[in-house]
């Protein structure tokens, strides 16, 4: 038996017999048997398709992946996400059962990376729309290190108590507000009116209902004659 599963037993008692509690016995559970959701938007996407195969061979782990997010207790992020798509991955969440758990793959995802730079449509991390259990960095990760963020986060699993999650998680809900585009003056110089184009919203603006609450789109270009 691996390091893993040593929480689970008592080894006070006979050979014979395992003693053990029923959270534990659930948590052994759910992390021999992780079906993960894959949401890949970019390279590192690629790192983890490599698992798949023959080499790496996560279904070891008894990782299953599954196309739909009511199957699905793990969501692995990867790549860049953008504003347009922040709802997308938020509805995705929501739609998973408990428990769930979330690892962020690569740069991009955990920060934003090199296109969060002087950038109005990248979110700066997704931990601002969903909480994330493992953060695993690189530039892109390889498949080793994928396997080791699985690992830990099993290991994470294996030490937890089911009521203590669901508490904490309806405790550090994440919420974001519109962030506010203004249509900028037509210049023949290619260069833009800094004021005009963006205004980064205010943390007292935050609403307290839902997560995303779109008003109708406007144009951020103006035809020249």
């Amino acid at each position: 038996m691996n390091s893993i599963e040593f929480p689970l037993l008592d080894r006070t008692t006979q050979n014979s017999v395992i003693s053990t509690t029923l959270n534990d016995l659930s948590n052994w559970s759910r992390l021999s048997s992780l079906w993960p959701l894959l949401y890949g938007t970019s390279c590192c996407f690629i790192e983890f398709a490599s698992l798949i195969g023959s080499r790496f061979d996560f279904d070891r782990y008894g990782l299953v992946p599954r196309s739909s997010p009511r199957q699905a207790d793990l969501i692995l992020t990867a790549g860049t996400v953008t504003m347009k798509m922040a709802p997308s991955l938020v509805r995705l969440y929501e739609q998973m059962p408990e428990p769930k758990y979330v690892i962020a793959m690569g740069a991009c995802t955990i920060t934003g990376g090199m296109f969060s730079t002087d950038s109005y449509s990248t979110v700066r991390g997704v931990d601002k729309l969903i909480p994330v259990d493992v953060y695993l960095p690189g530039c892109p990760p390889k498949p080793e290190a994928v396997i080791d963020a699985i690992t830990k986060l099993r290991k994470k699993i294996s030490r937890e108590i089911y009521e203590d999650r669901i508490r904490s998680q309806q405790e550090n809900r994440c919420f974001t507000t519109n962030h506010k585009f203004h249509v900028g003056r037509s210049t023949h110089t290619g260069n833009y009116d800094q004021g005009l184009l963006y205004q980064p919203p205010s943390t007292s603006e935050i609403p307290s209902e839902t997560f995303f609450k779109y008003k109708s789109s406007v144009s951020s270009h103006e035809i020249v004659n």
